[in-house]
């Protein structure tokens, strides 16, 4: 397996204005990653030709060594503005900016606005066919332009594993597959390996995450920690520092064939560039 890294995991040294995305690229490439993916562009408010821009971080890669492993997109197929026959043209935008870029992959979401009030597995059912539908339409699209399109586990609704499989199998198309994110599934309260091991087999590509992890019931830690679909207690942690049983996520992968890019999406608190410096190091340890 290589390592890469989310253009995500550098949000706040370029929410503080110290990189730009092409600063990050630089920075990526001296830290020793194997590759970049990018979550979203990150273009100066007013960039008028997305795909321009494009081209411009394509050849920015090329002459850091940095392969693009993928392109991630929010999306919500339950929730768009025109229903999710709209939101697939949209999406059909996103893809030929991820052809442009050269990436191999494209990561959307499924929704990411379902309420707690529908999260239950009832609710998922009667989804999964919009779901199923707007993926569809989507993964057909991007196939004609090589660039297969993966859904994460991510945003309560379709979180956990069984779910997200369930997806997998209504779309039934080999252009479709899974970003399997080893440490998101503790947001819906499973067990990190055992659900690697379950969505393994539709991996198209992998986030390496941590997670602290505290109780629901346990006294409130304040400012910076989420809550689960069941009510417990994450917030992101430097890959080796929290609860999440790495090493194992990565065995259950290798067990099922897997050797593509683990792509570090860093959460945390930490200083952007030490906590991935930390994260890699402990990575290849656990990769051997």
């Amino acid at each position: 397996m290589k390592i890469g890294v989310s253009s995500y995991s550098w949000s706040r040294y370029m929410r503080e204005g110290k990189l730009d995305i092409f600063g990050v690229i630089k920075a990526t490439a001296e830290v020793g990653f194997e590759g970049i993916e990018f979550s979203g562009l990150n273009a100066p408010e007013g960039t008028a030709d997305l795909k321009a821009f494009a081209v411009r971080i394509k050849d920015a890669c090329a002459q850091a060594g940095l392969p693009i492993m993928s392109y991630t997109i929010g999306a919500d197929l339950l929730n768009a503005q025109g229903g999710w026959e709209a939101e697939v043209e949209r999406l059909k935008g996103e893809v030929q900016i991820a052809s442009v870029l050269g990436a191999p992959r494209m990561r959307h979401d499924a929704t990411r606005g379902v309420g707690a009030d529908r999260l239950h597995m009832t609710d998922f059912v009667e989804a999964l066919p919009t779901l199923q539908k707007g993926c569809r339409a989507v993964t057909e699209y991007a196939a004609d332009m090589g660039v297969k399109t993966m859904v994460e586990n991510h945003g309560h609704f379709v979180q956990d594993s069984e779910r997200c499989r369930a997806l997998m199998l209504a779309v039934s198309h080999t252009n479709f597959g899974a970003l399997v994110d080893i440490g998101n599934f503790i947001c819906a309260d499973d067990d990190p390996v055992r659900a690697t091991k379950l969505m393994a087999p539709y991996a198209f590509h992998v986030h390496a995450k941590d997670f602290h992890r505290k109780l629901g019931t346990d006294p409130d830690p304040g400012q910076g920690w989420g809550r689960s679909r069941g009510g417990n207690r994450h917030r992101g942690s430097i890959i080796g520092h929290g609860n999440v049983d790495v090493p194992g996520c990565i065995e259950a992968l290798k067990s099922a064939g897997y050797d593509g890019f683990l792509s570090i999406e860093f959460e945390g608190m930490e200083d952007n560039r030490m906590a991935l410096e930390i994260g890699l190091a402990n990575l290849k340890q656990y990769i051997g």
